[in-house]
């Protein structure tokens, strides 16, 4: 299971040129589920990602979580993340779970960052997105669990 959480001051979704999702000051998070993940890892990686200090207290430090802040967290589900690009100039995805059972872990993980207290807006599992966003720093984090 990975993630790739990008600090943003907004972000928008579209499917077919109609809006889905969007957040003001948060992070835009890109969610890759890898062929037997499990729900334990998406507790892991949830709690990271909502504890994850990227965000600048008074003194311009990064020490804040999406939460101190108040901020949304828009939650992609992305099998590209497990592409392999290691062989040829074409990435293969046999590292990626089934769309069924990745679909399950990436409703579940929401439905975790809305327990831990982190306001959570999705794109649409499988459709083809158009995300809109404007970094703040930029700030990306990569993690894997």
């Amino acid at each position: 299971m990975k993630f790739v959480a990008q600090r943003v001051n907004r972000a928008a979704l579209s499917v077919n040129d109609l809006p889905v999702s969007e957040i003001g000051y948060g992070l835009v998070v890109y969610f890759g589920v890898k062929a037997g993940d499990t729900e334990k890892q998406a507790e892991q990686c949830m709690r990271k990602l909502a504890a994850l200090r990227i965000f600048e207290d008074d003194a311009g430090k990064m020490n804040l979580s999406v939460k101190d802040v108040g901020g949304e967290i828009l939650f992609v589900s992305q099998f590209t993340l497990y592409g392999d690009c290691g062989r040829g100039n074409r990435p293969s995805f046999t590292e990626a779970e089934r769309p069924e059972r990745a679909n399950a872990l990436y409703a579940y993980a929401a439905d975790l960052l809305r327990d831990l207290g982190v306001p959570v807006k999705k794109g649409v599992f499988g459709a083809d997105m158009r995300i809109v966003q404007e970094n703040c720093g930029p700030v990306t984090i990569v993690y894997e669990a």
